[in-house]
C-alpha cells in the first residue's frame, strides 16, 4: 500500500473506531509504529485527527469543515509539508499583513506560522481561520462570502468586493494549474474570480504549488506570470520549467 492510501485508510478507520492506538494501527498496516507516527503527525497538521496520548481520534472540531478538501490534502502531502515550510521565509517582518488564500498548502503555512510574530492575517478558508483564530500573535479577518463545500473558501462578489479594498504585504495564493502559456488557474469561475482579487491585492505574491500542478492548465485563468513574484514548489519540478519561470523574472524557491 502506498503511503497515501495508507494515511486515507487510517484516517478513515479512525473516524470509523473513535480511537485507535498506535500499536493498532501499525499491526493493521504492518508498518513501524515511527511509520505511524509520521503518518499521524500528517494528519493531524490537515486538521482529520486529533494526537491523543498513545494514539488518535477523529478531530471532531475541523472534521466537518475539511471533509471535502480532505483527500486533496493527503495527495502529495510530504511535498506540500516541505514547501510550506519553505515559504515561511515569504512572510513580511513584525506588524505585516498576509492573504492566505484557501488550499491545503496554504493551510499547512497557516499551521506553521511562528507564534512570536505578530501579523495580520485575511483569509476566504474557514479552516484556516479555524486554526489561527485562538493565536494571541494573529489579528484574524475572515472574507466574507458564499462558503463552497469542496474547498471550503469564500467566494462570490461580497468575498471580491471585501478583498478589492485590501493591499497586504504578501499573498500567499494556490492554483490548481501553473503552466508557461496559461498562468495560473482553476476550474471554477467563483474561485478564480476571489484567488484575481488576491492576486491584486499583494504588495508580493507568493504562489504555493506541488510539482504536479506545474504544466497543468484549467478553465478559468486568474492570474498571468507577470503577476506573480515567487513559486514556491517542491524537486519535482523540471530544471527546463524552472529556467523558463525565472527567465519570466520569477523567484523559484525548491522545497
Amino acid at each position: 500500500m502506498y503511503a497515501e492510501e495508507r494515511r486515507q485508510a487510517m484516517s478513515d478507520l479512525i473516524a470509523q473506531r473513535g480511537r485507535l492506538s498506535v500499536n493498532d494501527l501499525a499491526d493493521a498496516y504492518r508498518v513501524t509504529t515511527e511509520t505511524v507516527r509520521r503518518d499521524l503527525s500528517l494528519l493531524e497538521r490537515a486538521g482529520i485527527i486529533r494526537r491523543v496520548h498513545g494514539g488518535a481520534v477523529p478531530a471532531s472540531a475541523l472534521v466537518a469543515l475539511e471533509t471535502a478538501v480532505s483527500d486533496r490534502d493527503l495527495a502529495q502531502a510530504e511535498q506540500k509539508e516541505r514547501i510550506a515550510k519553505a515559504a515561511l521565509d515569504q512572510l513580511p517582518g513584525p506588524g505585516g499583513s498576509i492573504l492566505l488564500d484557501a488550499g491545503t498548502t496554504t493551510a499547512r503555512l497557516a499551521s506553521y506560522l511562528p507564534h512570536d510574530l505578530r501579523l495580520t492575517v485575511i483569509t476566504n478558508a474557514v479552516p484556516i481561520a479555524g486554526r489561527l483564530a485562538g493565536l494571541s500573535n494573529v489579528d484574524l479577518h475572515l472574507l466574507p462570502g458564499r462558503v463552497r463545500r469542496t474547498t471550503q473558501a469564500a467566494v462570490g462578489e461580497d468575498t471580491v468586493a471585501a478583498v478589492d479594498l485590501l493591499r497586504t504585504d504578501v499573498a500567499f495564493v494556490g492554483a490548481n494549474g501553473v503552466s508557461l502559456a496559461h498562468g495560473l488557474s482553476t476550474p471554477d469561475h467563483a474561485e478564480a474570480a476571489a484567488k484575481r482579487a488576491m492576486v491584486r491585492s499583494g504588495q508580493r505574491v507568493v504562489v504555493l504549488a506541488d510539482s504536479t500542478k506545474i504544466g497543468q492548465e484549467h478553465t478559468v485563468r486568474f492570474a498571468g506570470l507577470d503577476d506573480i513574484d515567487v513559486l514556491v514548489t517542491d524537486s519535482g519540478l523540471s530544471t527546463k520549467t524552472a529556467a523558463a519561470l525565472r527567465a519570466r523574472d520569477i523567484e523559484v524557491v525548491v522545497a
